[in-house]
């Protein structure tokens, strides 16, 4: 979400994001990436505290604008949920989100083999996801402590479809993985109705 009257900081961050999102982050030194925004590096490690801090706030930032529009793509209880899924996943994978995404993975490997600045990117990379795909889970019929389990589920399945389609780029492949995981779950939400 834009905030309304931005600080210098969050009118750089909106910038990057809109720059990594143009250009990808490839190997972009701290000084290319601030003459692009039109500030300085200095101001960017002022603000950031380093090259990888701002990465991690730029995904924590697209990572929350996700989270916002999945209310609005997820789900209408009058719409089948495999309809619903199938409209999330035709989002979050749309090319104009690659560049995203592969800082995310880049980053998230990062955090994960502990590398300084990066670590701050794993709290609440899974929880805060949880919470509302939960949420829309029991709007399904799902008891909430069987809705979490599956919000699980398709946060990790969404994310390595994410991971296979970055690598593969097999568009028809990974789309035939996601529609079998759809079907898989919509036959157990039908056979769950039904007894």
């Amino acid at each position: 979400m834009l905030v309304a009257d931005p600080t210098p900081k969050q009118r750089l961050l909106d910038a990057a994001i809109v720059y990594v999102a143009a250009n990808g982050m490839s190997d972009v030194s701290l000084r290319t990436l601030a003459a692009a925004l039109g500030t300085s590096h200095r101001m960017l490690i002022f603000h950031f505290g380093s090259k990888e801090g701002l990465w991690v706030e730029i995904i924590r930032a697209v990572e929350q604008r996700q989270r916002e529009l999945l209310g609005q793509v997820l789900p209408d209880p009058s719409q089948p949920v495999g309809e619903a899924m199938r409209a999330w996943w035709k989002h979050i994978s749309d090319p104009s989100l690659w560049p995203n995404e592969r800082l995310f993975f880049e980053i998230y490997g990062q955090a994960l083999q502990g590398r300084p600045h990066t670590t701050e990117l794993l709290d609440g990379i899974v929880d805060d996801w949880l919470d509302p795909i939960t949420e829309i889970n029991v709007s399904l019929g799902l008891p909430r402590s069987a809705a979490r389990a599956h919000a699980r589920l398709g946060v990790a399945v969404t994310r390595g479809l994410l991971l296979d389609l970055l690598a593969t780029s097999d568009r028809a492949g990974v789309d035939g993985a996601m529609e079998a995981f759809i079907d898989v779950y919509e036959t157990w939400l039908n056979d769950r109705a039904r007894s």
